[in-house]
Protein backbone atom coordinates (compact mmCIF):
# COMPACT_ATOMS: atom_id res chain seq x y z
CA UNK A 1 0.00 0.00 0.00
CA UNK A 2 1.42 3.37 -1.00
CA UNK A 3 1.47 6.42 1.23
CA UNK A 4 -1.17 7.98 -1.03
CA UNK A 5 -3.43 4.95 -0.58
CA UNK A 6 -2.88 5.03 3.19
CA UNK A 7 -3.72 8.74 3.19
CA UNK A 8 -6.88 8.13 1.15
CA UNK A 9 -7.92 5.28 3.44
CA UNK A 10 -7.40 7.52 6.48
CA UNK A 11 -9.47 10.28 4.85
CA UNK A 12 -12.27 7.80 4.12
CA UNK A 13 -12.09 6.60 7.75
CA UNK A 14 -12.44 10.23 8.79
CA UNK A 15 -15.45 10.77 6.54
CA UNK A 16 -17.19 7.73 8.04
CA UNK A 17 -16.52 9.05 11.58
CA UNK A 18 -17.57 12.62 10.77
CA UNK A 19 -20.90 11.52 9.32
CA UNK A 20 -21.74 9.80 12.65
CA UNK A 21 -25.16 8.60 11.47
CA UNK A 22 -26.76 6.07 9.11
CA UNK A 23 -24.81 7.54 6.18
CA UNK A 24 -21.48 6.78 7.87
CA UNK A 25 -22.63 3.27 8.72
CA UNK A 26 -23.87 2.72 5.16
CA UNK A 27 -20.68 4.08 3.58
CA UNK A 28 -18.55 1.90 5.89
CA UNK A 29 -20.63 -1.19 5.07
CA UNK A 30 -20.48 -0.61 1.32
CA UNK A 31 -16.75 0.11 1.54
CA UNK A 32 -16.21 -3.22 3.29
CA UNK A 33 -18.19 -5.03 0.58
CA UNK A 34 -16.17 -3.33 -2.17
CA UNK A 35 -12.83 -4.09 -0.54
CA UNK A 36 -13.82 -7.72 0.07
CA UNK A 37 -14.04 -8.31 -3.70
CA UNK A 38 -10.36 -7.99 -4.55
CA UNK A 39 -7.25 -7.40 -2.41
CA UNK A 40 -5.80 -5.16 -5.13
CA UNK A 41 -8.55 -2.54 -4.96
CA UNK A 42 -7.04 0.87 -4.30
CA UNK A 43 -8.78 3.53 -2.24
CA UNK A 44 -8.45 7.09 -3.47
CA UNK A 45 -9.68 10.51 -2.36
CA UNK A 46 -10.62 12.73 -5.31
CA UNK A 47 -12.52 15.82 -6.26
CA UNK A 48 -12.17 17.54 -2.89
CA UNK A 49 -13.51 14.76 -0.77
CA UNK A 50 -15.01 11.86 -2.70
CA UNK A 51 -14.01 8.31 -1.77
CA UNK A 52 -13.06 6.37 -4.90
CA UNK A 53 -12.33 2.66 -5.31
CA UNK A 54 -10.19 1.60 -8.27
CA UNK A 55 -8.70 -1.49 -9.84
CA UNK A 56 -7.46 -1.01 -13.40
CA UNK A 57 -9.55 2.16 -13.45
CA UNK A 58 -12.35 3.57 -11.33
CA UNK A 59 -14.81 0.99 -10.05
CA UNK A 60 -17.08 3.38 -8.18
CA UNK A 61 -17.28 6.46 -6.03
CA UNK A 62 -19.02 6.83 -2.67
CA UNK A 63 -20.71 10.18 -2.29
CA UNK A 64 -22.79 11.16 0.72
CA UNK A 65 -25.65 13.62 0.72
CA UNK A 66 -28.23 14.58 3.31
CA UNK A 67 -30.72 11.90 2.30
CA UNK A 68 -28.66 9.40 0.32
CA UNK A 69 -25.39 7.52 0.00
CA UNK A 70 -24.67 7.35 -3.74
CA UNK A 71 -22.39 4.71 -5.24
CA UNK A 72 -21.63 5.72 -8.80
CA UNK A 73 -20.07 3.10 -11.07
CA UNK A 74 -17.86 4.82 -13.64
CA UNK A 75 -18.70 2.35 -16.42
CA UNK A 76 -22.01 1.17 -14.99
CA UNK A 77 -23.88 1.41 -18.28
CA UNK A 78 -21.59 -1.34 -19.62
CA UNK A 79 -22.31 -3.72 -16.73
CA UNK A 80 -25.02 -6.35 -16.53
CA UNK A 81 -27.31 -5.65 -13.58
CA UNK A 82 -29.74 -8.59 -13.39
CA UNK A 83 -30.66 -7.72 -9.77
CA UNK A 84 -31.50 -4.16 -10.86
CA UNK A 85 -29.40 -2.50 -8.19
CA UNK A 86 -28.82 0.60 -10.31
CA UNK A 87 -31.57 3.07 -9.47
CA UNK A 88 -30.02 6.45 -10.36
CA UNK A 89 -28.12 8.12 -13.21
CA UNK A 90 -29.86 5.72 -15.58
CA UNK A 91 -30.14 8.16 -18.48
CA UNK A 92 -26.42 8.49 -19.22
CA UNK A 93 -24.35 6.48 -21.64
CA UNK A 94 -21.54 5.68 -19.21
CA UNK A 95 -22.26 5.93 -15.48
CA UNK A 96 -24.88 4.22 -13.34
CA UNK A 97 -25.51 4.74 -9.63
CA UNK A 98 -27.07 3.08 -6.64
CA UNK A 99 -28.79 5.48 -4.26
CA UNK A 100 -29.11 4.07 -0.75
CA UNK A 101 -31.57 5.78 1.56
CA UNK A 102 -31.78 5.37 5.32
CA UNK A 103 -32.85 1.83 6.22
CA UNK A 104 -32.22 0.48 2.71
CA UNK A 105 -30.95 -3.04 2.34
CA UNK A 106 -28.91 -4.20 -0.61
CA UNK A 107 -28.46 -7.64 -2.12
CA UNK A 108 -24.82 -8.07 -1.07
CA UNK A 109 -24.08 -10.92 -3.47
CA UNK A 110 -25.48 -8.95 -6.41
CA UNK A 111 -23.50 -5.89 -5.32
CA UNK A 112 -20.28 -7.90 -5.17
CA UNK A 113 -21.09 -9.25 -8.64
CA UNK A 114 -21.33 -5.65 -9.91
CA UNK A 115 -18.01 -4.71 -8.32
CA UNK A 116 -16.35 -7.81 -9.77
CA UNK A 117 -17.85 -7.10 -13.20
CA UNK A 118 -16.53 -3.51 -13.03
CA UNK A 119 -13.06 -4.82 -12.17
CA UNK A 120 -13.17 -7.35 -15.01
CA UNK A 121 -14.27 -4.65 -17.46
CA UNK A 122 -11.50 -2.28 -16.32
CA UNK A 123 -8.85 -4.98 -16.59
CA UNK A 124 -10.06 -6.19 -20.01
CA UNK A 125 -9.88 -2.64 -21.39
CA UNK A 126 -6.48 -2.14 -19.83
CA UNK A 127 -5.12 -5.29 -21.56
CA UNK A 128 -6.48 -4.17 -24.94
CA UNK A 129 -4.98 -0.68 -24.64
Amino acid sequence: MTDTTQDASALIDGRVRELDDWRGETLAHMRALILSCDPEIVEEWKWRGVPVWSRGGIICTGETYKAVVKLTFAKGASLDDPARLFNASLEGNTRRAIDLHEGARIDEAAFRDLVNAAIALNLSRKRKG
